[in-house]
């Protein structure tokens, strides 16, 4: 049975056919300037039967960039080709936000242009190496932000959020999670500044705090979304305190009132963490007054048992999405599900891309 996951929802003033969301998902198969290809625009289509898609991260400006061959939204040739991907999925019946990307420390100065990561301090991901086109790297250590470029940042951010408006965005997504940037700012294992972004809980929140203002102020706070994942370590994100940590953060976002909070379940084992919290939707879901889409590992059953519970207000489904262009339709039908390439998910031509079959 998936007749409430099946089912028309509504988030805010948006009408969606479902309530399955098309999770984001890094990809690297734009071209060297960061602007997709006409491909993008076929991909995005042939899954508008999501309620909504959120795309792929992009890179809200040239110092945002971390992996090769990431789009952006920062210049006018990738706007442009943004135009053509949001016209087809509207033209499909489908919604689409933005979700806007900065990698921080999660990066590499080979891809960069020989430019290190900046990052709120200089300290580098440990235990993991980087995809580059020369193959994988360690990581550096990257370059610690000064005030004023924080500053600077935050209106990059403000210039993607505006440039999704001009590209026909529904909305945007700030990408908050999985380590890049604006989490870099929240863990206290990669912030060890001591200036207004640093230290206590509050001021490693403010980061992330004003860049959903400069957000909302161009948008709205309805078409607003945040993407956390407060018990994942990957990319070194190991905070002493998750629960005081995200429990102040979404009391703080509860003022803004955003269209949506994204929550990751833990995809990670946790038994080097025996003080984190298990069971992020439980330990969370009550302190969101926002809707909250609920992310990692769903499938049918699970995804509409969290509707029916009460857990969730929406569902995001990852790599199924990329194998299954019509994955509801298979859930209406209870159809077995294509298992995605590996080799072709996060990058190459049009294979492993746009080819795979609906029903």
């Amino acid at each position: 049975m998936t007749a409430q996951l099946l089912s028309p929802a509504r988030l805010h003033d948006l009408v969606l056919r479902n309530h399955m969301v098309m999770a984001p998902m890094t990809r690297s198969r734009a071209d060297a300037d960061g602007v997709p290809r006409a491909s993008t625009a076929i991909y995005y289509a042939q899954r508008a039967s999501a309620g909504l898609i959120i795309s792929e991260a992009i890179n809200i400006s040239a110092d945002a960039v971390g992996s090769p061959l990431t789009p952006g939204l920062f210049s006018d040739k990738q706007i442009a080709a943004w135009q053509q991907v949001t016209s087809a999925v509207h033209e499909a019946g489908g919604k689409i936000f933005a979700q806007l990307w900065h990698t921080g420390r999660v990066g590499h100065s080979s891809v960069r242009g020989g430019l290190l990561p900046v990052a709120p301090s200089a300290v580098a991901i440990q235990g993991q190496q980087h995809f580059t086109l020369e193959g994988m790297k360690d990581y550096e250590v990257p370059r610690a932000l000064t005030f004023s470029e924080i500053q600077a940042v935050i209106g990059d951010y403000r210039r993607a959020a505006e440039n999704a408006k001009r590209a026909g965005f529904d909305g945007v997504e700030l990408h908050a999670a999985f380590g890049y940037l604006p989490n870099q700012f929240l863990v206290d294992s990669a912030n060890l500044r001591t200036d207004e972004y640093g230290g206590s809980i509050a001021k490693r929140s403010r980061f992330v705090l004003e860049v959903m203002q400069a957000l909302i102020e161009v948008w709205g706070s309805a078409r607003v979304g945040i993407k956390l994942s407060p018990v994942i370590p990957f990319n070194s994100m190991i905070d002493s305190d998750p629960l005081a940590l995200y429990s102040y953060l979404l009391g703080e976002l509860n003022k803004l009132q955003p269209g949506y909070v994204h929550l990751m379940r833990a995809l990670f084992p946790l038994d080097n963490f025996p003080h984190w919290p298990r069971d992020v939707l439980a330990t969370f879901g009550t302190q969101i007054n926002s809707p909250l889409i609920a992310n990692g590992g769903y499938d049918a059953a699970s995804g509409e048992a969290a509707l029916r519970a009460g857990e969730a207000a929406l569902v995001s489904f990852g790599t199924p999405f990329v194998a299954n262009p019509d994955l509801p339709e298979r859930f209406a039908r209870g159809a077995e599900l294509a298992q995605a390439d590996r080799a072709t998910l996060y990058g190459g031509e049009d294979a492993g891309f746009i080819d795979y079959p609906s029903l």
